[in-house]
């Protein structure tokens, strides 16, 4: 561990260490939560009670193939905004081009898309920038694990949203708010750019594929509270000064009512799963986002009774585990994490590395001692 004392952009070392390892944390535990959730997403909590037990899900389980700790669409789309956003970064910080980011990140989303609709890396064309990097090469991304849709028609649509401005109804899918909008948005909460500017670029981005207003709103609001947990925030205070943010923007009600009714639920007793299905399905962006929020402040020094009760419910529990796991990362870091779930997770070394490059790059703009991130060819200033 860095003793405290010494300066890294403005930070002393104690204080990088600890934010790397929320970085990180964030990211492994969305992994994690993604697989634990990912075997008993489309079943019923008395399923789920029937299968394992009075407490549910208590550790990693197989899917149905089988095979414990494979990630799903969540953790994936997730990988592919932090490449996205890397190389939004390199590219502002080599060619002085500044605001691609929303550009960036809808292409590493058609990388993703090659991964749902290809065997193997497709072939790259000429000076085809999209097809190129280290993510879109890894074979175990090529697996189709019950993407939304409207996630596979948005980024085939290949809209591309401004980087800011006022928030309307989007183009693509204009009256889907699915959580595959929340689900991959953490990522936005992780650079260290101020949190409104975090909020908006993840609402933004969040209308590549989904174009009601809410699925925006909850994206944004899920990226200020990891800003804000990042940052050493407690839980609820990065809820509400989330909250306080979202309700600036019209069209806030739905996402900010949802909100609400999960902070009110974990202040009234013991949590539940019943609990938890009280506050909806999880399949629209802001009950995913409240059921997270639930879990992570109903055990506020919990975390892995946190994950757990996220995934325990009826309904799209591995969206929920993934989110939660996003915030109960960026709350208390990666050291929290059950060893024996974390080593059979799925891309967990990928997922390590994703998370180090990302504070290396927006902290340095590099990866080691004059060593652009570019240098190595997995994130090329497109």
């Amino acid at each position: 561990m860095y003793p405290r004392g010494g300066r890294v952009n403005g930070q002393g070392w104690w204080e990088t260490t600890v934010r790397r390892s929320r970085v990180r944390g964030c990211l492994l535990a969305g992994a994690v939560g993604d697989a634990l959730g990912g075997p008993v997403e489309f079943q019923s909590l008395g399923a789920i009670r029937r299968a394992y037990g009075d407490r549910g899900v208590t550790g990693p389980v197989p899917d149905a193939d089988g095979v414990v700790g494979r990630i799903t669409d969540d953790t994936q789309m997730t990988l592919f905004t932090v490449e996205g956003l890397i190389r939004a970064h390199v590219r502002a910080v080599t060619k002085g081009i500044g605001g691609g980011e929303t550009a960036c990140v809808a292409h590493a989303y058609r990388r993703w898309l090659d991964t749902q609709n290809y065997p193997s890396p497709p072939a790259r064309g000429g000076t085809d920038l999209v097809r190129t990097g280290r993510l879109r090469t890894l074979p175990w991304l090529y697996a189709r694990r019950a993407p939304g849709n409207a996630c596979l028609t948005g980024v085939a649509a290949g809209h591309v949203p401004p980087p800011r401005g006022p928030l309307a109804v989007g183009p693509v899918n204009p009256q889907s708010k699915g959580c595959g909008t929340v689900m991959r948005s953490a990522p936005f909460g992780l650079t260290g750019r101020p949190v409104p500017d975090a909020f908006e670029l993840a609402a933004h981005c969040a209308q590549i594929t989904h174009g009601h207003p809410t699925a925006a709103l909850a994206s944004g609001a899920c990226a200020a509270i990891v800003a804000h947990l990042v940052e050493g925030e407690s839980a609820e205070g990065a809820v509400l000064r989330a909250m306080d943010l979202l309700r600036r923007h019209p069209g806030h009600e739905e996402t900010t009512a949802a909100l609400r009714a999960a902070v009110d639920l974990a202040g009234e007793g013991r949590p539940s799963p019943e609990r938890v299905e009280s506050l909806g399905a999880a399949w629209i962006a802001e009950e995913t986002l409240a059921i997270a929020v639930y879990c992570l402040l109903a055990h506020p020094s919990a975390p892995v009774e946190a994950l757990l009760l996220s995934v325990n419910h009826s309904g799209d529990s591995d969206s929920t585990g993934a989110v939660c796991g996003n915030l109960l990362g960026a709350r208390y870091g990666d050291a929290w994490l059950p060893p024996e779930w974390l080593t059979r997770t799925e891309g967990r070394r990928v997922v390590a590395e994703l998370a180090d490059d990302l504070s290396l790059q927006f902290e340095h703009g590099e990866i080691g001692p004059g060593v652009p991130v570019h240098s190595y060819e997995r994130y090329p200033a497109s």
